[in-house]
């Protein structure tokens, strides 16, 4: 899947001289938690509600509530923003999104094209896509099972649910406890946990966990 199939948008914007609370209050109207800084159609740095949090004084300040207003309200986005942005392209695989993410610390990449922002991606999309990858919303009898790597594994698995009469709903390959097997994790239908037992046993290594949900 590509990122296009999943990204937010449209994508809600702000101009560097917005002040910070300005910029919160629109962050928690919109329910978002990050926000694109935008000038002239030039992306010049994303700004999350941490950072905007982060911005105003502690509990422990001696400062009276006037003067904390004061200050906090001449405090602009553009100053507490994050410059160095890493952006993707509407065609990046949703995996490779991912992976800057993780690798990156970010919660949040910005999609362009032809230097507009068009999108964005973010770590709750992506919890929403796990959610379907994994049919979760869905019932059925559910596995996660140790298979060998070896060449026609799957082929056998796939045959197995579907000579007991069942069907795939979801399906996801995870890296083993070594290069010669594999974590797979599936939920199928039509099938009770003891016909689905019965017919994978043979085809995998272990099976770790089994329920109907």
């Amino acid at each position: 899947m590509l990122v296009k199939r999943c990204m937010s948008q449209p994508v809600i914007t702000v101009q560097p001289d917005m002040s910070v609370p300005d910029c919160l209050k629109l962050m928690q109207r919109e329910k978002i938690r990050r926000t694109p800084i935008i000038e002239n159609g030039r992306l010049l740095g994303i700004v999350s509600d941490k950072d905007l949090l982060n911005a105003s004084p502690s509990d422990a300040t001696s400062l009276s509530i006037w003067e904390i207003n004061y200050l906090v309200n001449r405090i602009k986005v553009k100053d507490v923003m994050t410059t160095n942005v890493f952006t993707i392209t509407e065609d990046t695989p949703i995996e490779e999104a991912a992976r800057i993410m993780a690798d990156k610390k970010v919660g949040g990449l910005p999609v362009v094209k032809n230097g507009d922002v068009i999108g964005l991606i973010t770590e709750t999309d992506l919890f929403k896509l796990l959610v379907d990858l994994m049919g979760a919303r869905d019932h059925g009898v559910r596995v996660t099972a140790v298979a060998s790597d070896a060449v026609g594994t799957l082929a056998k698995l796939s045959k197995a649910i579907a000579d007991g009469g069942g069907s795939f709903i979801a399906f996801g390959e995870f890296s083993g406890d070594s290069s010669a097997n594999r974590i797979v994790a599936f939920k199928v239908q039509h099938m009770n946990e003891t016909a689905v037992r019965a017919a994978i046993e043979p085809v995998v290594e272990e099976i770790i966990d089994i329920r109907t949900d």
